[in-house]
């Protein structure tokens, strides 16, 4: 096995130094209640002896190396167990947010082609009557239930056979080791290729951005952070919660395992943090043994840290990681810096500091672009303080998306003999090397008196009291278009909107980049991603507002 490239040697691994420590705690079952639901405990030694037994029963599908396999299972220990099997079988998991809209999963499915299926009867019961990937689909294994709904019961498998002695494969770092989806918050999702290299590199960047050691005990509010915890030789804890609606989740089971299980980290999109934060502030709850908590999935609120903050012990971290699917860990800052000066900067419209880059990653901020760029010779590296796309060459920078060369044209730069990422995001560079996040390139809002960027313009409307969260929007055509701020309120800030409108009207007045906002208009609640509950579907808005407007006049 010397010279193999594959996250999951990192669970044999550990199955060897520590084979009795807990690698895994998931709830037996979901409660409707808030009490928390037993928990079944899998030793690292279990975990790796079920992901051998069914990688050989997948083998005994016909699954091979190479094949690329839908996995559509609820998290849990089929899950875990399954995504270790199929990267010690060589096999290519295909993973998709199963909230997503209909029709783009179906899209997502046919260009990801997979010949494989593996999932629970509720999928396998979509697949057949929606049609998911019917072109390319040759092996089906249903996970539960009585039914092989056209193909083979992984139960039956399982029996089929031994459960020891199977010998993973030797892939090798450039093999495609899985094909993960994007969340699809500015259109529909797209499968980014990882290799089983950058695999490796995000386990390398983890442990070095956050100083993680052996023995953590991890709650990873998005499952598919659970497989790099056995590299890093944590417990992960499953909490009993659906994946796909982290804001919806019952903060009081989140405590509950928590304080059951002496949780130190908690790795949580801002979404959940706001709904944990707002628990702890209403009931007096502290979580003392949190030492580090990570969001990630859209810039955090400065309000959201600054109300969790005083219920973790005083010596707790929080980190917000800046990054994406296609590149992940960019940057790192902490909340301290967050609530220190950058916050008062980010209220008067400089955008939101994501921190300084991670070392192994080169970081350039270049002109803004919406056609593709084929080389780094057609770019224009801007200087310090100039707003521009964000773009990424390191380890865990990935090279392409499958099947959307279109979109990889878009998104990729070739520099030599390495990849640049285009993010997608806009930002900057101040002069103490910290890197600022202005927005989404294709959320800008196109004035014919220049362009205004989401992060420098909400922040300072955010600042509300009363205020939920904001969002610019553009009506009209690009290079003409008719800013429009829309205000999400708090519940209890209802009868306050004449307040509101008044003050943010003010506010706009006094900063030069936003008085060119003349609309002011309220939404119940805005559209947001299904993956961290988090990302403002800006585009929904923006057809929303025009209507608005157009009915008004």
């Amino acid at each position: 096995m010397s010279g193999v490239a594959n996250i999951a040697t990192a669970l044999s691994d550990m199955a060897r130094q520590r084979p009795d420590a807990v690698a895994l705690r998931v709830p037996r079952r979901a409660s409707r209640s808030s009490a928390l639901p037993d928990y079944l405990d899998m030793s690292y030694a279990e975990l790796d002896a079920a992901s051998d037994h069914d990688a050989a029963a997948l083998a005994a599908a016909g699954i091979v190396r190479g094949m690329k396999t839908a996995l559509m299972v609820r998290p849990g220990r089929e899950l875990f167990s399954l995504m270790f099997a199929l990267f010690k079988l060589g096999a290519v998991p295909v993973l998709i947010d199963p909230g997503i809209d209909r029709r783009a999963l179906r899209q997502c499915l046919a260009e990801a082609a997979p010949v494989a299926f593996v999932g629970i009867p509720l999928a396998q019961i979509a697949r057949l009557v929606l049609g998911w990937a019917r072109a390319s689909v040759r092996i089906v294994v249903t996970v539960g239930g009585p039914f092989g709904w056209g193909g083979q019961r992984l139960a039956r498998l399982r029996e089929a056979v031994p459960a020891q002695g199977f010998v993973a494969a030797a892939t090798q770092a450039d093999e495609l080791a899985a094909i993960l989806f994007t969340s699809g918050s500015t259109g529909v999702p797209k499968g980014v290729e990882y290799l089983h290299r950058h695999f490796l590199a995000q386990v390398e960047l983890l442990r070095d951005a956050f100083a993680l050691q052996p023995g953590h005990v991890n709650m990873p509010t998005f499952p598919p952070f659970a497989l790099f915890d056995p590299a890093l030789g944590s417990t992960s804890v499953i909490p009993d919660m659906d994946p796909t609606r982290p804001a919806k989740a019952d903060p009081r089971k989140l405590v509950a395992a928590i304080e059951r299980y002496g949780v130190d980290m908690l790795f949580g999109s801002p979404a959940l943090l706001d709904t944990l934060s707002r628990h702890c502030e209403r009931e007096g709850v502290r979580l003392p043994t949190l030492r580090r908590v990570i969001s990630a999935g859209a810039p955090v609120a400065p309000a959201i840290l600054a109300r969790l903050k005083p219920w973790l012990d005083p010596a707790a971290e929080i980190y917000t990681p800046y990054g994406a699917t296609e590149c992940l860990p960019l940057a790192v800052i902490e909340s301290a810096e967050l609530l220190g000066d950058t916050r008062a900067q980010t209220e008067r419209g400089a955008g939101t500091c994501v921190g300084r880059p991670l070392a192994a990653n080169t970081v350039r901020v270049i002109a803004i672009d919406d056609e593709p760029i084929a080389d780094w010779s057609g770019v224009r590296e801007l200087g310090i303080g100039e707003v521009g796309e964000i773009t990424v060459a390191g380890p865990t920078t990935t090279q392409a998306y499958h099947a959307r060369p279109a979109a990889t044209a878009l998104a990729k730069i070739r520099d030599g003999a390495r990849v640049v990422h285009r993010m997608g995001d806009l930002g900057y560079f101040d002069a103490q090397g910290r890197l600022w996040f202005c927005g989404r390139k294709t959320q800008r809002v196109r004035t014919a008196a220049g362009d205004l960027y989401t992060e420098q313009v909400e922040p300072i409307f955010n600042a509300i009291a009363g205020v939920r969260r904001s969002a610019l929007v553009g009506v009209g055509a690009a290079g003409a278009q008719r800013p429009v701020l829309l205000l999400e309120l708090e519940p209890a800030a209802a009868d306050a909107a004449e307040r509101i409108e008044a003050e943010a009207r003010n506010r706009a007045a006094a900063f030069a980049h936003t008085r060119g906002i003349a609309d002011v208009l309220f939404h119940t609640q805005f559209p947001v991603d299904i993956r961290h509950n988090a990302k403002i579907g800006r585009e929904a808005l923006a057809r929303w507002a025009e209507t608005r407007l157009a009915a008004a006049r």
